[in-house]
């Protein structure tokens, strides 16, 4: 698959990078996608979010196209409008990088072949880019909780962060 250096939003990523103020880390994408459906849920639950000054999120209209294998993991998925649009446009831009939260879109997505990351992948890839040092990253990992409402296991949180210590030496 080629690579590319475009992505696009479900509401939780925005949502939560922005509770974290880390929603600079998307900045070098050359494309931040967020499809009206999305944009309308972030509008609803953290407006602030689509107007952060230096990050271009691009609101775009999907065109629903009849695509059998995504209407299937939609309906048996019950994934909502966000998620929905979400896929169907990673789907026209399949080289794109979807950014969800949500369970069920991370399967269908992971089922239909698309490149999926989350919250955490941000993080961790900010890490790897040089944008944050690995003790920042370990200590929003360990803020998350109290910062964000972003729902994670703690077993599954501090697993990530042990394994970024470990992996750069530190404490």
């Amino acid at each position: 698959m080629a690579a590319t250096n475009e992505v696009i939003c479900d509401a939780g990523p925005l949502i939560h990078l922005d509770e974290l103020l880390a929603l600079d880390l998307l900045v070098d994408f050359s494309a931040v996608f967020v499809p009206q459906e999305v944009w309308a849920e972030v509008e609803r639950h953290r407006p602030e979010s689509l107007n952060r000054v230096g990050l271009a999120l691009l609101r775009t209209t999907v065109h629903v196209e009849v695509d059998p294998a995504v209407d299937t993991l939609i309906q048996t998925l019950s994934l909502g409008a966000g998620e929905q649009a979400a896929i169907r446009l990673t789907r026209q831009r399949p080289n794109a990088i979807l950014l969800t939260g949500d369970a069920a879109a991370r399967l269908a997505a992971e089922g239909l072949g698309l490149r999926v990351h989350g919250t955490l992948g941000i993080l961790i890839r900010a890490v790897r880019r040089g944008q944050r040092t690995p003790q920042a990253i370990v200590e929003l990992l360990e803020s998350l909780p109290a910062r964000s409402s972003l729902h994670i296991r703690a077993e599954f949180l501090a697993g990530v962060a042990g394994q970024l210590k470990a992996e750069y030496g530190l404490p």
